[in-house]
């Protein structure tokens, strides 16, 4: 019996609009009032209102909400081709290829030091700084660096993803989330870092351990790994077939290294984002083309050929756009909120705070945004926990959980989109890398919010 083919991630993409645009037609439109607190957009509690004269979308809708989900992307996609782009001059120099080979030195028989440390830098700035479409740039030293000790692109990005991922979902201090969701709910900035302080380690164990299980399978037997019948690049196992550091690569790592903490400067104290970072980067590819030596000529054509890789990777950024671009055009997100929150109040407090985790999460696949979550949802999960007697720290500490940790499976999360298309892995694979864990980070989260109410969070 022939195995079931799963369609292209593009393909998928494309069902889930047609899904998404069904959804329009089936579910009643309406939509809460807004109104602009401290320059940002945010909902009006108890102000839903059904539409019944609200325009029906036509199946040309799949059509023109694809050019329009990539220019509301734009910011992403561009900044996803100048990194191809920069990495394929830094590429030309030698400079990975020469810190693939040092890094087996170090790390070639020492599998768990790899992946522990790995995750833990990545959640860490992650937790502090909210960092993610910024990691973009390790992915191919990552997935060239595992394949190289016998493991798989699955566990290079199982480092950076359920790394970061960790990180962002008991953040504490992210300026995108946990601060601006704190600042709706009406708390102390920054407060109630104890609690979160407390489950990073037992929920970074949990991902850890995940991650490292299917490495050790992966390494017993190469046929155990999920992608094992994906094609990719042949990569070279022996250290010594790599390049000896020189002059050249040094420089340019340092150049790489003072890029990266200017972008962290950046981030945490100047408030920069897409722009300025790509901006950063472009000023790497220009330091990296003198550093190395490089003719322009020659530079032009490897920062063509690095952007050009990841073309695929830009498509499905927009696509991963268009989903939630459909829902809000055709006015149903807010009745899908409005519906989902109202039995929480009927639950009590313990069960309550596991259903806002609950909606917060599913929610997550149409508002992948971290701070657009926040605006929306927040101004109505904090009356509703008022009245179900659950603390506001923990319906802070529920939709940090629900953005953070869905945001590593979700499909309409562009930068996971744009993560596995750079590392070649198809969305249906990454989905069963992810969900016994995702069920495992269900089950510890809604203790940790019973918990949390227990405690009087």
């Amino acid at each position: 019996m022939s195995k079931i083919k799963i369609p292209h991630t593009l393909v998928l993409m494309f069902m889930m609009m047609m899904a998404a645009l069904v959804l329009t037609w089936v579910l009643p439109t309406g939509s809460f009032e807004r109104q602009m607190v401290d320059g940002q957009t945010v909902v009006t509690p108890g102000s839903f209102e059904l539409h019944e004269d609200a325009e029906i979308l036509g199946p040309q809708t799949l059509l023109t909400v694809i050019p329009r989900a990539l220019a509301a992307a734009q910011d992403v996609i561009f900044f996803v081709f100048l990194i191809g782009g920069v990495l394929g001059i830094i590429r030309h120099t030698g400079a990975l290829d020469a810190v693939i080979g040092k890094m087996l030195q170090k790390f070639g028989d020492r599998m768990g030091l790899l992946i522990f440390s790995g995750m833990f830098i990545f959640g860490l700035f992650s937790s502090l700084i909210g960092m993610a479409a910024e990691y973009v740039v390790f992915v191919g030293l990552l997935v060239g660096l595992c394949r190289a000790i016998k493991l798989d692109a699955m566990v290079a990005m199982g480092i950076l993803v359920v790394g970061y991922g960790v990180g962002y979902g008991l953040s504490l201090f992210n300026p995108f989330t946990v601060v601006i969701a704190q600042a709706i709910a009406e708390v102390q900035p920054g407060s109630g870092a104890w609690l979160r302080i407390a489950l990073l380690v037992p929920i970074f164990l949990v991902g850890f351990h995940h991650v490292y299980s299917y490495a050790k399978k992966v390494k017993a037997d190469p046929k155990n790994s999920l992608l094992y019948d994906v094609p990719g690049d042949e990569v070279i196992s022996d250290p010594d077939a790599y390049p000896d550091f020189n002059r050249t690569h040094i420089m340019v790592l340092v150049a790489f290294g003072l890029t990266l903490a200017t972008l962290v400067y950046g981030i945490s104290q100047q408030g920069w984002y897409l722009t300025e970072l790509s901006a950063l980067f472009v000023g790497l590819g220009i330091a990296t083309i003198f550093i190395g030596r490089i003719k322009f000529d020659e530079a032009a054509q490897k920062f063509i050929d690095g952007a050009a890789q990841l073309t695929a990777t830009a498509l499905l950024v927009g696509f991963a756009r268009s989903i939630a671009m459909i829902l809000e055009d055709g006015q149903v997100l807010d009745t899908v909120i409005y519906y989902l929150s109202m039995p929480i109040d009927m639950m009590g407090s313990y069960f309550g705070a596991v259903g806002m985790l609950l909606i917060q999460s599913l929610l997550n696949l149409f508002i992948p945004s971290g701070s657009g979550q926040a605006f929306v949802t927040m101004p109505i999960m904090v009356p509703i926990a008022d009245t179900a007697e659950i603390g506001r720290q923990v319906a802070v500490l529920a939709f940090q959980m629900g953005d953070g940790f869905m945001n590593m499976i979700v499909p309409t999360n562009p930068v996971l989109m744009g993560i596995l298309g750079l590392a070649g892995i198809p969305y249906d694979r990454w989905f069963r890398f992810m969900a016994p864990l995702m069920l495992k980070l269900l089950v510890v989260c809604s203790l940790a919010l019973m918990f949390a109410v227990l405690v009087g969070y």
